[in-house]
């Protein structure tokens, strides 16, 4: 049995259903109600990162972990995960953990426990989300512009439907054990790129407005911790050359290019419309 947490998420809920295509026994695990979309045979059960203990019952007899960032005890989830029997675990990380430790302590700590727990493990860290675009939908919407810091830089984002099939495929093949993947997408886009694609799916021109770095730091303060505020204003701003770097990852363990961001907004056109 794989248990999925974060199974409502954008990545999670599409690799519950690649499991359950490939045959798997799964169980959905999310701090809310059973998605109604869930295949059939996937059962769901609700839980919560942040306490451990309540995993216990989840995990009882599972094989392998599909594991978020999330909680403040990579141990507990990690000793409830052993007790239950998991041998494998999939954790789904970030690009700063590797960049950019300091700012991301969190999935680093994360990393370091499940690298040292004993299991057997496969690390993802995955650039930027397309699905990041999603924060445009109500302005795009209400008045076809969309705001955003840096609107010339570019950065190989990523389509969260790639890291669930990269996800399902570390799951459910032993040659990815031991392994940590860099996930991108196909190419560098710019904010200001995006919104034009947008645009293009949407058959109409969209505006783009470029924030100051104090306005888009207030912004996701509303919605970060701080040192993860400076840590993600700097790879949007200022990336390293690893943030910019095209990964070969999603090619090589998928057989096939990953999406483009131009394909992942055609894919979600209602929500701009």
């Amino acid at each position: 049995m794989i248990v999925v947490t974060g199974a409502t998420g954008n990545v999670g809920r599409t690799l519950v259903h690649a499991l359950a295509e490939a045959g798997a026994q799964v169980t959905a695990v999310s701090r809310g109600p059973a998605d109604t979309g869930l295949p059939k045979g996937v059962r769901h059960r609700q839980a919560d990162l942040a306490d451990p203990e309540s995993l216990r019952p989840v995990l009882d007899g599972a094989d392998a972990l599909f594991l978020l960032v999330a909680g403040d005890s990579p141990h507990g989830i990690l000793d409830a995960a052993k007790a239950g029997g998991v041998r494998r675990v999939v954790l789904l990380s970030s690009q700063g953990a590797g960049t950019r430790p300091e700012s991301y302590p969190h999935p680093h700590a994360f990393e370091r426990a499940v690298t040292e727990s004993g299991l057997d493990w496969t690390i993802l860290r995955p650039s930027g989300f397309d699905t990041n675009a999603f924060a445009w939908a109500a302005p795009i919407h209400e008045h076809r512009t969309a705001a955003a810091p840096f609107g010339d830089v570019g950065l190989p984002n990523i389509d969260p439907t790639d890291i669930a099939e990269v996800a399902a495929a570390a799951l459910l093949d032993d040659t990815h054990i031991g392994h940590t993947y860099e996930l991108t997408g196909p190419e560098l886009t710019t904010p200001r790129e995006r919104a034009a694609a947008i645009g293009d799916a949407i058959g109409e021109q969209v505006r783009f407005v470029e924030q100051s770095r104090a306005e888009a730091r207030a912004q996701l303060l509303t919605f970060m911790p701080e040192p993860v505020v400076e840590g993600t204003l700097a790879i949007l701003g200022e990336p390293s050359a690893a943030e910019q770097t095209v990964s070969p990852d999603v090619e090589r363990i998928l057989g096939r290019a990953p999406h483009t961001f131009a394909e992942w907004a055609a894919r979600n056109v209602a929500a701009f419309r």
